[in-house]
Parts: C-alpha cells; structure tokens; sequence
C-alpha cells in the first residue's frame, strides 16, 4: 500500500517517541532529563540491566549502544509488536487520532509532483534573491538596511525580492516551465473570470518557507507599498503548503532547541530574525494566522514548554487569550505554555536593537505560566466588591477550567486559582483602634491588656503564615541543593501543611544527585510535573527571598536557618493552643487566658512581628500583594549577612 505525501511527516509530528517506548520500558531517571527529551532506560531488544537505549525524543529517534539498534516511531513498534510496516503505521495512526487513506494508486504520481512543485519553488527563490541584488531590488535593500539587517543576514534566511508585472512568470517559462505547475506551486494567480494568469507576489520583500525537512513549501512577502492591501502575504494553500500546520523557521528552531535552547514562538518573520540573530535561534513563527491546534502540537514536539512572545498592547494580550483557549483542552502533564509579554508598541527586534539581547532574555525569564495569564483576563480591570461578582467571577475560571481534560492539571489549576482568589477576596484589617477611646468603624471600645493584646486568638491565619515560610524552605532547596544534607535532619521532621508542599519535600529528600539546582528541579518535574514547582516560584513572598534572588551559600543557609526555626515555633504553638482549646471547659477563664498569652508571646518572639501594627503591601510582578513588613524582614536579614549587598 502507498501512502500519500506528507502522511508519515504528520504521523510522526504528531506522535511523542517517548510515549510509545514507554510502553515497553521503565526509564532510568537518574539518567534521564524529561524536559529536554532526552530519554533513557534498559534496552528492550537485549537482556541488560544498564540503561543503554536512548530515545531523543524531539528529533524522533532511538540509538542502542549495546546492540546498536536504532529507528523511530515505526520502526520500533515493528520490532516490539512483530508488525509489518503498514500495520505499524495503522497502530500508531491510530494512536494519533488520524485516519488512515484509501489505497491510492497514484501516490507515486502525487509524490512525483510534489517533487516538481519544490523544485519550481527553488527556482523562484534563486530569482527573487538575484533580484534583491540587481538595481530592481534598490528600494528593497534600503529598507532592510533601514532596519539594520545585515547582508549575511539576509544570505542565512535567504531574503530575495518579487519586482512588478510578471517577471517570475516569465523567466521560469523562459528556463522551459510551465505555467499551470507554477500555478500549482503557488507562484502564479489566476483569475476567476478567465483573464491570464499573474505573478502573486508583486513588489515584496520575500522570505522562504521551509518545512521541518527543509524542503521549500511556500513564501511569504512583505510588501514595500505602505497602502498595499496586506502588508504581509502568505503564498496560496497547495499541495504542498498549509500555512495553519506549518511553522517559519521551523528547521533551524528544531535544532537549536534540541541542543537546549528555550522554544520561542514570535509574532512574525522580521522578528525570527532578529531573535535569531541576537542568539535565541530556537525561534519560530505562525504564518500570519492564530496559533493552530496542528502548530501547537509541533511546537510541543519541539519542546514541552514553549514561550509565547507577544506585544504587551491590547492586540498582544487579545492574541495570548486566543492561545489560552486552544491549549486548554489540550494541556497534559510535561505540556505547557509560558507567555512573555513585551512592553507595550514594542517588538523583539526594537527591544534588541535598543536595550540589547539582555534585556530580551529578561523579558524571557519573565514568562508567566498559562494560569497567571488566565488570572489576568478575567480579573484585569475589574471590581470584585460584591457577592455577585466574586460568584461571577468564579464562574468564569471554573468554565474555563473545565476544559482541561486532564483531571491532575485541572486539580492543580482549580488549587492555583483558589489561592489567588483568596489572596483577593480575603477581609482587609480592621482599623486599629484608639487606645481606651471609642472608634465608630471598630464599635465597642478596646483596651488590650499585657495576656491579650498579641494573644493567638487576634494574631490572624497562622496556617497562612506556615504555608508561606514552607514555601521559602523549598525553594531555598531548589535553588541551593547543597544545603539538603546539612540541614537533613530538621527537614526530615518537618509536617508540611500543604499537601503540594509535602510531595515536593518527599522529592528533594529522595534527590542524591549532584548539588545541582537545575538538575533538582528537573528531578521534580519528572517525579510531579512542572506546574507545581512553577507555582511554588510564582509565589510573590518566594520571588522575594534573598536566597531566591541572588542565591549564594551563606545567605540561603541564614534564610534557611531562620524560616526552619520559625516554622518550629509556629508547630509549636499551634500544638499548644490545641491543647488550651481542649482544657477551655476544664479551666479557669484567668487560667485560659494566661495560656493563650503565653502561646502569643512565644508566637511573637518567632516571626518579631507586632500583630496590631498596619500591614503595608506592595505589588509584586504577577500582580498579587506582598507583606511589605515581609519584603522588610528579608531585606533586614540580606543586610545582616552581606553588609556590602545593601539596596
């Protein structure tokens, strides 16, 4: 049976390599980098207990180094199910939700042509780049030194230039072409009324489209008129060429990423190039469409958390929405989106070219996780000052939320959303009263007493502050490995209050590893999936703790220090104050009283915090409120060990 052109390609695009050997092996995880793709186990075709067979999952191959076996998707579920070719491929396409075609008798014919089309493509390119440098191509070449791309630039992507009337045609049929083959490749309209065909690109700066296996599928053109009908224009849908599962640069990104750099998806040609340029080669483009579910898919084949850059204006966010509400349905574990957002009216190549490549890699490191960026949509502008509109509010997130098919990702998001939506909707602080005096926003007057005036019962939500110092401890792990076996003890007798927290302190006791933060954290994704260490890192009291910041040795080790201590405290006074509850019936009220005092001055030694005092905030990146007496209290501690470092 003949299959026809492109099947296999989409077939294999569409499929994860991993996912299918993971049916027959068990990965060695100590070995194995699942955020690169980067695969290994014991080899399922030999007996061994080393783990010897690599899967690259990104370029879609498996090597053995002991009996050297090697192949891709197909290959290997012919070997493991003792399968022919196409029954193979009937098993995966299954798998992949595609339907195989209908014997086609002609699909030789049809890849015989699509063999002719990108070879009449190549043509036309080596046309429009002899026309870039001739005299026709003047205004062309002024424009992109106007832009500051350079000569090699424009060799590397091989720019070239469409000139007026119907050149291309008429060279190609002078090189003995013809016309409806032209056509055929997109190069050639043809009107509806019968009139002869015209060249399709008129009077544009050109640039190649390539597909993952370089072949040239289409163009696309910029055009040099400011009052031309479209500024840029994609070639025609052909054999060849569907602009909505195709990607510009999508050779040269699979590459890049494949050796470890981020995945960035840009808004357009222009600023590929440029992010190119500047050194994020792993860069690819939508062709002038929203992002597509068949453009996702290969973005995730390339890697499994792309960042979307887009503009920070109305149109920018508009877009990142859109993309929010296709991936939904489609998140699974090892599967997420961040979104980089620019500043306003400005694209990647005016941030390069003014503020240099650091200042784009900033923009980078501050990618939001997908859930912070759904937060802002249905939040952003709004007031939540009634019943009402807190319901409708939750509403909102949870239709949202319900797209997710994947129940452990729609747990997480569900968690996340709740957290932030308490942080909005949690009471403010009554108005400190005046001493002895009646307020009338307070109601009675109040006169604390030496037992009462700080006592357990008014110092608020201790759980609160639990999950937050836990937070910090784990973090300061992540990002300082080393410190794990000297504080082992007093970690392994921590009782975490938050469920995510424990399994996250369960991993990194387990880590015995090198003292390597980054290969920590991967430890975790691959034990519980990246969206709970990015809400741990989200977490605005996380993005501000020195050890966070500016990790060194000494510094987190004194953070470390401080937050294990306070968090012993704080076990100890809620074990205390359980039992004072326990006894109230048994005890005197004087007796009750004392006690509580007592729980509140040892509370109050621990986190130095004066629980009548008015708490100020900042706003942190994401958006959410930070204790400004917290931000205080680490910058008070960064300055007690790094006199030098002072802000």
């Amino acid at each position: 049976m003949s299959l026809p052109p492109g099947f296999l390609d989409e077939l294999r695009t569409r499929l994860s390599l991993a996912d299918v050997v993971a049916r027959k092996v068990v990965w060695d995880t100590r070995k194995s980098n699942a955020g690169k793709g980067d695969m290994w186990a014991p080899c399922p075709f030999h007996q061994e207990k080393s783990a010897s067979f690599h899967v690259v999952d990104r370029e879609g191959y498996y090597y053995c180094f002991g009996c050297h076996a090697k192949g891709d998707a197909i290959n290997f579920v012919q070997e493991t199910e003792n399968v022919s070719f196409i029954e193979a491929v009937e098993i995966l396409a299954r798998e992949a939700g595609m339907t195989m075609p209908a014997r086609d008798p002609r699909a030789k014919e049809k890849a015989d042509l699509s063999q002719q089309l990108v070879e009449i493509n190549e043509a036309a390119l080596r046309f429009f780049r002899l026309s870039l440098q001739q005299g026709i191509g003047a205004d062309a070449r002024a424009y992109l030194d106007k832009r500051g791309m350079k000569p090699e630039t424009r060799d590397r992507f091989e720019i070239g230039f469409a000139p007026n009337g119907n050149a291309l045609m008429q060279h190609l049929k002078a090189q003995g072409m013809d016309p409806v083959l032209m056509q055929r490749a997109g190069l050639l309209g043809k009107p509806d009324d019968g009139r002869d065909m015209y060249d399709f690109f008129r009077d544009r700066i050109m640039f190649p489209i390539r597909d993952a296996r370089g072949r040239l599928i289409s163009f696309g053109g910029r055009a040099m008129d400011p009052n031309a009908r479209a500024k840029y224009l994609n070639g025609p849908a052909t054999t060849l060429f569907d602009k909505s599962a195709a990607l510009y640069n999508i050779g040269p990104a699979r590459a890049a990423a494949g050796q470890g750099q981020t995945l960035i998806v840009a808004e357009g040609y222009m600023d590929v190039i440029a992010l190119s340029e500047a050194g994020f080669e792993a860069t690819v483009a939508p062709l002038g469409t929203a992002v597509t579910e068949g453009q996702l898919a290969m973005m995730w084949r390339l890697s499994p958390e792309p960042v979307i850059a887009l503009d920070g204006d109305t149109a920018g966010l508009r877009a990142a929405y859109k993309v929010i509400d296709l991936s939904l349905p489609l998140l699974k574990s090892g599967h997420a989106l961040r979104f980089a957002l620019l500043p306003d009216k400005t694209d990647p190549d005016d941030l390069i070219k003014s503020k240099g490549r650091e200042a784009m890699q900033g923009v980078l490191d501050g990618a939001l996780p997908m859930v912070a960026l759904l937060w802002r949509r249905e939040t952003e502008g709004k007031t939540f000052d009634s019943p009402e509109r807190r319901a409708a509010l939750e509403t909102a997130l949870a239709k949202s939320t319900r797209l997710i098919e994947d129940q452990i990702i729609r747990r997480h998001y569900d968690d996340a959303l709740k957290e932030l939506r308490w942080n909005l909707f949690r009471p403010a602080r009554a108005p400190r009263p005046t001493k002895g005096k009646w307020n009338p926003r307070a109601g009675a007057p109040v006169v604390p007493t030496a037992g009462t005036k700080a006592s357990a019962l008014a110092a608020g939500d201790d759980r609160t502050a639990q999950v937050m110092r836990e937070a910090v401890v784990l973090a300061t792990l992540l990002m300082n490995p080393s410190l794990i076996e000297r504080f082992l003890d007093r970690l392994e007798r921590l009782d975490m209050v938050s469920p995510d927290h424990a399994r996250l302190l369960s991993v990194i006791l387990r880590y015995e590893g090198a003292a390597v933060s980054q290969e920590l954290r991967e430890s975790v994704v691959a034990a519980l999936g990246r969206e709970i260490l990015d809400l741990l890192m989200a977490r605005p009291h996380v993005q501000i703790a020195p050890p966070v910041r500016r990790p060194d040795p000494v510094t987190a080790a004194a953070c470390l220090d401080e937050e294990l201590t306070k968090l012993r405290a704080l076990y100890g006074a809620k074990t205390t104050l359980d039992e004072a509850i326990e006894d109230m019936l048994a005890a005197e009220d004087e007796a009750v009283t004392w006690r509580l005092g007592e729980v509140a001055a040892s509370r109050n030694r621990a986190i130095k915090a004066e629980t009548e005092e008015t708490i100020e905030t900042d706003i942190a990146d994401n958006g959410l409120e930070i204790n400004r007496s917290e931000r205080d209290r680490w910058q008070k501690l960064l300055n007690e060990i790094h006199p030098d470092k002072r802000q």
